[in-house]
């Protein structure tokens, strides 16, 4: 179950519980989008919640009743920065989810990614759990980030046990707080690289593991390897032994495309091999975080392509 124990986290489910009753909603964009859309406001100071815990914009004070900006001052949900104050934490919609995550912009190296990638994902995980006949008795989320994939999951398959892992103990905080707000009480949180610290076979295997090339190796950006692909090549290699009998392995990840070439395609290809599993892999979007292309690194990079790969172990 998770566990939601500090105070911080505590006020965070609070805050989150006001939005869901203030029927907030916001859909974040890519990290470009959003510094093009708040640019137009001139630095203006925000006045409603979505300009605050949606656009990372600064706001004064005079927005919260004393109670409550009381308890965000407090537990470091708002602090001031600048000589304004702004959220430490955004929120985001996934259909009737709400989930915290980092504000923007994510430039620590334990922000906690949420973005157009993540409804992506969910949209695979989505047609993965339609089209699968085969009960999920266990299931987990490698690299859970706000723990998306794991809450999906969990509400459609209440009597599944979903763990959400990852070695980021912030990301660990938000899924709890997540899981909470959500109702999800399947949903169990460990600290874990990748599938080190957990036991046993999973019905289902989720993972949207970061994928870029990052100069700074931020952990929820960096990949590893040549061009971001060491992290998604590891997953699928541990996680193939981990999988149930008509267990699936859903991958979604990003690929760094040189001279028309799909090496990570190349590579896990040689690990399917086995008539043990079945697999099918798809582009799901040829072109996304173009401006990628202009950092060190991606030279001689045509296109990074949004991929999904599935793996069902058959027998």
């Amino acid at each position: 179950m998770s566990s939601v124990q500090s105070r911080a986290d505590r006020a965070l489910l609070h805050l989150g519980r006001r939005l869901q009753a203030d029927d907030y909603r916001f859909i974040t964009p890519t990290p470009l989008t959003h510094q093009r859309v708040i640019a137009r406001f001139d630095n203006a100071p925000a006045s409603d919640m979505r300009g605050i815990f949606g656009w990372s914009r600064p706001f004064d004070a005079q927005v919260f009743e004393t109670a409550e900006w009381r308890e965000l001052q407090e537990t470091g949900i708002v602090v001031k920065a600048h000589g304004r104050w702004c959220s430490t934490v955004r929120w985001s919609s996934l259909g009737p989810l709400l989930l915290a995550h980092s504000a923007f912009p994510t430039e620590d190296a334990d922000s906690v990614f949420f973005g157009p990638d993540t409804y992506r994902f969910a949209g695979v995980i989505d047609d993965c759990l339609r089209e699968r006949f085969a009960p999920i008795h266990r299931a987990v989320d490698i690299g859970c980030g706000s723990g998306a994939g794991a809450l999906l999951v969990a509400r459609a398959r209440h009597d599944a046990e979903v763990l959400a892992v990852d070695i980021n103990p912030r990301a660990l905080r938000l899924s709890a707080v997540n899981a909470e707000l959500a109702e999800t009480p399947n949903v169990s949180v460990y600290h874990s690289d990748v599938l080190d610290s957990v036991d046993g076979c999973f019905d289902l295997i989720l993972a949207n593991p970061p994928y870029m090339k990052d100069g700074q190796q931020r952990a929820y950006r960096h990949g590893g390897g040549e061009l971001g692909e060491a992290l998604s090549l590891r997953i699928l290699r541990e996680a193939l032994p981990r999988l149930a009998r008509d267990g699936t392995l859903l991958l979604y990840t990003g690929v760094a495309m040189v001279d028309g070439r799909d090496a990570f395609l190349e590579a896990a290809r040689a690990m399917l091999t086995s008539d043990a599993f079945g697999w099918t892999y798809r582009e799901l979007d040829p072109d996304v975080f173009g401006e990628e292309l202009e950092k060190p690194g991606y030279e001689r990079v045509e296109r990074i392509a949004a991929v999904a790969l599935t793996v069902t172990r058959l027998s």
